[in-house]
């Protein structure tokens, strides 16, 4: 949310990109990544990780700069939704996947119409996303601790350095920038992917998706209360349909048997 505020100093990619570097330089302090030894079977994990993170982040930023908040962060929850209820193989699951798809079509079928590029990029970020749990999920059989998260942010960052200096140059330096960018890459990368790394080490993917199915309302009501993005009745039952086919999705999701991480 603090990132739209400097939209209008610095392109979505610029804001990507200072996030993803300090949660990079954070991540690195802290973990100190072995990175000799590693067999291939290591990197292919974090190396998807890597690319998904920046084509995730990058792809959000550009959708919510383009559309609501809410809107956003609840068309992009199709993701993790689709992973869960394609997953269990349960007829039943086709209903919520039917009950997600009406949220969808909600959002288009108000007075409002929403910006066909700006939910075309949420979509692809939904489908980063549902990489980001696999691949996440992976890194951490692999890695130690925060490790694996360290060097995919770094992969991440060098990724997405050219296009960020290509379209921000000089203002990414900028005292405010750089200030806000900082608090996003705290607040919105190290925190809570150190956190989720952890979680899909120790929690099942049901009970880890229930807590994300909170997601598009606690987005929607950030943006209602931080940024005046107040949503219509209409967009609010949107968001409403898609959360309640999340629960409805992973609650019904078999749990599988917990695998633990062998420290390297």
């Amino acid at each position: 949310m603090a990132a739209k505020g400097v939209f209008g100093q610095v392109p979505p990619v610029g804001m990507v990109f200072l996030r993803l570097l300090t949660s990079s330089l954070i991540l690195l302090a802290m973990a100190r990544p072995r990175l000799r030894g590693r067999a291939l079977p290591d990197w292919r994990p974090v190396l998807t990780l890597g690319f998904t993170l920046a084509a995730m982040n990058w792809a959000f930023y550009e959708s919510f700069a383009r559309i609501p908040l809410g809107v956003a962060v609840t068309i992009q929850f199709l993701g993790p939704l689709a992973l869960a209820a394609f997953g269990s193989r349960q007829p039943r699951d086709l209903v919520w996947v039917a009950l997600a798809g009406i949220g969808v079509a909600l959002f288009g079928a108000g007075p409002a119409r929403i910006e066909v590029l700006g939910f075309g990029l949420a979509l692809f970020a939904g489908a980063c996303w549902a990489l980001y749990i696999v691949s996440a999920a992976a890194t951490g059989r692999r890695w130690a601790g925060v490790e694996g998260l360290a060097v995919s942010s770094t992969i991440a960052t060098l990724a997405i350095a050219p296009f960020a200096v290509a379209g921000a140059g000089g203002r990414l330096l900028q005292p405010r920038v750089l200030a806000i960018g900082t608090l996003v890459g705290l607040l919105s990368s190290v925190i809570p992917y150190s956190l989720e790394m952890a979680a899909l080490r120790s929690m099942t993917p049901r009970v880890f998706g229930i807590l994300m199915s909170l997601e598009p309302a606690a987005g929607a009501l950030a943006a209602a209360v931080v940024l005046h993005e107040w949503l219509t009745p209409l967009e609010l039952l949107a968001v409403a349909c898609v959360t309640a086919a999340s629960i409805g999705a992973t609650r019904a999701e078999p749990a599988p048997e917990a695998k633990a991480v062998e420290p390297r």
